[in-house]
């Protein structure tokens, strides 16, 4: 089967535009002797996931301890949970976790650390934790150096805890000096700072240019999309998410409606410099989907010569790819344009 003859919508991954940016992503990091862990939420495939395992990265990261469950079940076995977790439902959960697989930790108050001590204790479990830098992006984080040594050694004295390093995001130009003095500082009480993880997809290309970072995040890399093609990170030819629907109606000359609309794509809205709307049609990069209802696509086609026409199928780069892949409840893979599998985005919906 081709996927042009796939009915709408449908979001379809090419697996060798996936392989070329795995590629791109763990050479970059050999190259400059970063360990590489790369951020599930994107895709969240298990398939993929062992894919970037096989071609080299050091374990993943995950947002949610929903999606590190389904990794592990998967036989994901070294899990970064990026995302501060609080309550005791979800410590223990964690404890849960890291009876079956090797798991590190974020936090940045001492709230976060007791609270997975308490549970991880009680299970006779053990995970790494990581300070949580803010080191200029205005999110979570500690906000100073010393905070970061303070908590450093609280987390290091608590049972079922284990300081192993730092984590921020993302690579910024002033993280390098602040991630330096939170070394320094914490080295100063006499622990080890084995890890600095940091990274995000459109800053990867200066990681190494920050000394104190050991390992890179990223995830959008491995689809790319509107915004990756924006800022440089990957090209159109690589972008390997795509939503292809259907025009359904042209009630005006200069408006076309598709079949696809807030709950196909993603309502993160794309810079004015780089067209704007909610996703690039590749047939027509003149027109514009300038609103999104449920199911409606509302495209402003009055600067496409020809224009679509009702029944034609068109391809959609999503602006944002992680947004886009949590409404499907699967994907068609294929290589160049014939499909080989249809698979279920096992980790979709897992926000908790």
């Amino acid at each position: 089967m081709e996927i042009g003859s796939l009915d709408t919508p449908v979001a379809t991954v090419d697996l060798d535009a996936v392989e070329r940016n795995i590629a791109r992503m763990q050479g970059y990091c050999d190259e400059h002797g970063l360990a590489f862990r790369p951020h599930i939420k994107t895709h969240k495939l298990p398939a993929v996931a062992h894919m970037q395992v096989r071609a080299g990265a050091v374990g993943i990261t995950c947002q949610k301890l929903g999606e590190a469950e389904v990794m592990e079940a998967a036989g994901l076995r070294d899990i970064l949970l990026s995302f501060p977790l609080v309550g005791a439902a979800k410590a223990e959960r964690l404890a849960a976790l890291a009876g079956e697989a090797t798991v590190s930790v974020v936090g940045d108050s001492e709230h976060v650390a007791r609270g997975l001590s308490d549970a991880l204790a009680q299970a006779g479990a053990g995970v790494d934790f990581l300070v949580e830098c803010d080191t200029g992006f205005g999110r979570t984080g500690v906000q100073s150096p010393e905070a970061a040594a303070e908590l450093a050694e609280l987390a290091d004295g608590l049972p079922g805890l284990r300081f192993a390093g730092l984590m921020t995001y993302p690579t910024l130009p002033e993280s390098g000096p602040w991630l330096r003095a939170a070394r320094e500082a914490i080295e100063a009480r006499g622990l080890r700072v084995e890890r600095v993880s940091a990274g995000g997809t459109p800053t990867h290309l200066i990681n190494h240019l920050v000394g104190e970072v050991t390992e890179v995040r990223a995830g959008t890399y491995v689809y790319g999309d509107r915004s990756c093609i924006a800022n440089g990170s990957v090209p159109l030819e690589d972008c390997a998410l795509r939503i292809r629907a259907t025009v359904v109606s042209r009630p005006t000359p200069d408006r076309a409606i598709l079949d696809s609309g807030s709950k196909t794509l993603t309502n993160d809205p794309a810079e004015e410099a780089s067209g704007g709307g909610h996703g690039l049609i590749v047939e027509y990069p003149e027109a514009r989907i300038y609103t999104l209802s449920e199911e409606h696509g509302h495209v402003d086609v009055s600067a496409c010569s020809p224009r679509p026409d009702v029944g034609e199928v068109v391809t959609i780069v999503p602006n944002h790819a992680c947004g886009c892949t949590n409404m499907h409840d699967e994907v068609v893979v294929h290589r160049a344009g014939h499909v080989v599998g249809t698979w279920a985005v096992a980790a979709r919906g897992k926000l908790r």
